[in-house]
């Protein structure tokens, strides 16, 4: 294939984060003097819908019973977005192995880098502040967040949005992701998807990906990324 592009998701696959993120919740229920409480297995079906706010939708409908309340979504947000930032500020992920090196491998080789994820980019922003030690723009040429788009994951609004920014067709372009909400958006936007499964989607189907591996240090960096999705029927 004649690649020129990675794209990358976020939440699980340049990291690790969504324990930080269930955390994040739990701290903003108890600030705001409420009594919801997200254990893992509840917060693993609630990662079947993307976006903080549309969790939080989810979870007053289907588990509390009662009309969503836009008011009350806005302000929690919020407060577990500023949570979060400040969690990862204090230390509290590190990228996935394997990130860093093909990060660098594909910025050496001359691809443009992207991002195309469910959160807003304010996450973004705080993630790569921690994990990288420098701003965002200074990782990735383009970034597509969830706050900038109609429909968020498994819809391929954020992934078209990742490429129209980068002025390019899928054909040259790779997504990377974690999820089967994540490598459906990204295959209905006609992308090749490499996945590679997380801490909350180990047990996920991620068939429909081009191809899958268990780590990214499995991958030798951005030729060998090319190879392995050439060689896919």
């Amino acid at each position: 294939m004649s690649l020129k592009a990675l794209i990358f998701d976020v939440d699980g696959t340049l990291a690790e984060t969504e324990e930080l993120h269930r955390q994040s919740f739990n701290d903003t229920f108890a600030a705001h003097g409420l009594d919801w409480q997200w254990d893992e297995a509840l917060y693993g079906d609630l990662l079947q819908t993307a976006g903080s706010r549309a969790r939080l939708a989810v979870w007053m409908r289907d588990h509390l019973g009662r009309a969503p309340d836009p008011g009350l979504i806005a302000a929690l947000y919020r407060t577990k977005t500023a949570r979060y930032g400040r969690l990862l500020a204090g230390g509290g992920v590190q990228l996935r192995p394997g990130i860093a090196d093909l990060i660098d491998d594909a910025a050496r080789a001359g691809l443009t880098l992207a991002v195309a994820t469910s959160a807003g980019r304010v996450n973004v922003v705080a993630l790569c502040d921690a994990v990288f030690g420098r701003p965002a723009f200074q990782v990735f040429d383009v970034i597509a967040a969830g706050d900038e788009v109609a429909a968020n994951k498994p819809a391929p609004d954020v992934y078209r949005l990742a490429l129209k920014r980068l002025g390019l067709p899928p054909a040259d372009c790779v997504a990377l992701e974690d999820s089967h909400i994540g490598v459906r958006a990204a295959r209905a936007a006609g992308l090749a998807v490499l996945a590679c499964p997380s801490h909350y989607t180990r047990h996920e189907d991620l068939s429909d990906a081009t191809q899958c591996v268990n780590t990214y240090t499995e991958i030798g960096g951005a030729a060998d990324l090319a190879a392995r999705l050439s060689t896919v029927a």
